[in-house]
């Protein structure tokens, strides 16, 4: 059986996206930084190799408590001149439910950049269209801690962290059809991505994207 294998001179594809403060291109194949047991070490070590096989999409999110080990690779691999400047490289990162209140968006997004230790990011994302009251971070939610969520002054947060330059494009995750087209009836940037994972041999998305949009439509 063939196997492809990314190297320094592998041309990953990119596309172009929509909606974002100026032209923003996002190589198509990412690495993901979600793990049981985040060992910042170890984190390290597999982003820098990662660059070195040709990698310049890297995945985080403020739950997964990986932001710090990618942002420290990150500074490691402009000192190596593994790439020659931060804008080689496509970062993105998520806001929790229990910071999706519409005053919390922003000092969250701000937060990130600090662990990351960068002043902008790629791509900022929705990670689940609920919210929770401020400060729990569990997940599966309980049912006595999900808050309605108010879809219009959360994307206006949302937007604004794109108007002052704080991230280049937003978007959303885990979102379903009918909720996407609730943004869409009133957003003045839509969103760039819906990032939703999909089984593509079986190709069916993510059991758990289905799950929680039965629960929680």
């Amino acid at each position: 059986m063939a196997t492809t294998t990314l190297n320094s001179v592998t041309k990953i594809p990119k596309m172009e996206l929509s909606s974002s403060s100026g032209p923003v291109s996002m190589p198509v194949i990412g690495f993901g930084t979600a793990a049981n047991n985040n060992d910042g070490a170890t984190l390290i070590s597999a982003v820098l190799e990662s660059i070195e096989l040709g990698y310049r999409h890297f995945d985080t999110a403020s739950a997964y408590e990986s932001e710090q080990a990618l942002g420290e690779a990150i500074a490691e691999a402009l000192r190596l001149g593994l790439v020659p400047s931060r804008d080689h490289l496509f970062i993105t990162t998520k806001l929790w439910p229990s910071e999706a209140h519409a005053h919390l968006v922003l000092p969250s997004l701000q937060k990130s950049l600090r662990t990351l230790q960068l002043e902008y990011l790629d791509l900022y994302l929705i990670h689940w269209p609920i919210t929770v009251i401020p400060g729990k971070r569990e997940f599966p939610f309980d049912k006595q801690d999900l808050m309605p969520m108010d879809f219009k002054s959360v994307w206006a947060a949302m937007e604004e962290c794109q108007r002052l330059g704080f991230t280049k494009s937003i978007g959303v995750s885990n979102f379903s059809c009918k909720k996407l087209e609730n943004l869409l009836s009133f957003a003045t940037i839509p969103p760039s991505v819906n990032q939703v994972s999909h089984c593509r041999n079986l190709k069916i998305l993510d059991n758990d994207f289905h799950k929680f949009n039965l629960a929680y439509r």
